[in-house]
């Protein structure tokens, strides 16, 4: 998205210089806090090294590692906007801070917003074979309108260079146009552009990244302002292919989820046509937004899997997490694999799950043998960075699920579960501490079909987060927490009759952080 970062308390800035809490701003993610262990970096999540962090910008693969850039303020908690920092990894899952990679205010038109970065295989723009060229949103002098602006790097995506004070695309003369989104069209050797315009997404074609052209249109319905486009192409499990729209996307008015909203259909190099009026939705939880999809680098065949990764808040608290104490304020989702698959109703939707490189980060594994409960029933385990599997079986319950980060007194825990009676998958989170204090975000919802009779979860735990995939990902809630640091408890629990707990295993995951 473009819009800038919130305005945050002051207060906290003295006590950041008190206690030399910000590291230099160039130093490797990987070396985070080694000094000042906190209860508040994330073990196995990709976190800011400080200050603060929003979107994230499609990753490419490039050269063996994937180059992933992100909204960055060197400057929070007191404003002045964003630039694009830029961290690489070669497994997703260890990163590696590489610094400043486009500078705020470096040119007339202030700071920079979101967009892409593609490589130019051929050449297009004329800054070289295989140059990495980004396109930005940047509020243009004197009008501040959103307007897109061309960068490019020859150095392998460590700096970029603008390429002009004008924008490569002029604003139409509407409020919203950001968040350039930008693929190559192999079919028709062209660059093709979605971009957020209000409640429609747009789309431009463009020889030379330089030149664009509108085509034409896609209007949303009924889930507000939307942010962060995405387009691509997948192949799936029964061989058909699709194309997919996404949008970050609010549409929390009308019952809806605030994260990625999706739709399958076909794009004919022109417009978008979806199968459905009514979107789908990547996450069901109240912190994934931003969301984007990127290549697999190393698959010969990119179309049948996909990454997808988001930033882990939302604006409607962006300021109020404890991680500020310790000098950051900025965590990412897991990157999960994602994978289009037929479902029994003949629609095709996206399947979640983590990416398989965090196995790597298993220290040890408890198997729990099978539970019969009926009430509830706490486990011998504990631990507050881990990945849980169990499969839920049932006959005739109201509610079944796990109690995670239990306190010893059990008054303080974050309930995952299926309500049968209702007809959905929830996390609550209003028994410990979490980011919005008016109790509108207590209880994240997905729809669920309790007739079924079973359910599989797996559930990522780390130190402030809470991500579920249920069914294989087909649904998946993701949710910001701040539990206290001993509060590690597992209670099992069902109501109105008894569940079958099954296949219980807990992996215990170590830190990216040495």
């Amino acid at each position: 998205m473009a819009r800038k970062w919130p305005i945050a308390i002051l207060i906290f800035l003295g006590a950041f210089l008190f206690v030399g809490l910000l590291p230099d701003k160039n130093h490797n993610s990987s070396e985070t806090n080694t000094a000042h262990k906190t209860d508040y970096r994330a073990a196995y999540h990709f976190t800011t090294p400080d200050k603060w962090k929003n979107d994230p910008q499609k990753p490419i693969f490039f050269e063996g590692k994937y180059h992933y850039y992100y909204l960055y303020n060197r400057d929070y908690p007191n404003g002045n906007g964003t630039e694009w920092r830029h961290a690489v990894s070669e497994d997703l899952v260890h990163w590696t801070d590489e610094g400043t990679a486009i500078p705020k205010y470096t040119n007339q038109n202030g700071d920079i917003w979101s967009g892409s970065v593609v490589i130019d295989k051929h050449n297009t723009a004329g800054f070289g074979e295989n140059a990495l060229v980004a396109v930005t949103t940047q509020p243009t002098a004197k009008t501040q309108a959103q307007e897109q602006y061309l960068w490019y790097s020859t150095d392998k995506g460590k700096t970029f260079t603008s390429y002009s004070d004008q924008p490569v695309m002029k604003n139409p003369g509407t409020k919203d146009f950001r968040d350039p989104k930008v693929i190559w069209d192999e079919q028709d050797d062209k660059w093709v552009m979605a971009m957020a315009e209000g409640e429609k997404i747009g789309f431009y074609e463009s020889p030379d990244l330089k030149n664009w052209q509108y085509t034409g249109g896609f209007i949303t319905q009924e889930i507000g302002l939307v942010e962060c486009p995405d387009l691509y192409m997948m192949r799936a499990d029964d061989g058909t292919t699709k194309w997919i729209l996404g949008a970050s996307a609010n549409g929390k008015p009308q019952g809806k989820p605030n994260t990625y909203a999706y739709w399958t259909g076909n794009f004919d190099g022109k417009e978008f046509t979806a199968d459905q009026a009514e979107p789908q939705w990547l996450d069901y939880g109240f912190d994934w937004y931003g969301g984007v999809t990127f290549e697999d680098g190393n698959s010969k065949d990119p179309l049948t899997k996909r990454y997808a990764l988001a930033w882990m808040n939302n604006w409607d608290y962006p300021d109020e997490t404890p991680t500020i104490k310790n000098g950051f304020n900025g965590t990412d989702s897991i990157v999960r694999e994602i994978r289009l698959q037929q479902q029994d109703s003949g629609t095709y939707s996206l399947m979640s799950e983590p990416v398989e490189a965090l196995n790597q980060l298993t220290s040890s594994t408890d198997s729990i043998e099978d539970k019969q409960v009926n009430g509830s029933e706490t486990l011998p385990i504990k631990g507050d960075t881990y990945q849980l599997d169990m499969d839920i079986a049932w006959s005739d319950i109201k509610n079944a699920g796990v109690r995670l980060r239990e306190s010893a007194d059990q008054k303080r825990h974050i309930d995952v579960g299926i309500s049968t009676e209702d007809g959905y998958a929830y996390v609550n989170r209003s028994f410990t501490d979490q980011p919005d204090k008016t109790g509108t975000y207590a209880e994240s919802k997905a729809p669920f079909d309790g007739n079924k009779g079973r359910v599989h979860l797996k559930i990522l735990v780390d130190k402030t987060s809470i991500e579920v995939f249920a069914d294989d990902g087909k649904t998946v809630l993701t949710n910001e927490v701040f539990p206290k640091a001993e509060d590690q408890g597992i209670t099992l629990f069902s109501e109105g009759g008894t569940a079958d707990f099954q296949h219980i295993e807990m992996k215990h995951l170590g830190s990216i952080h040495p």
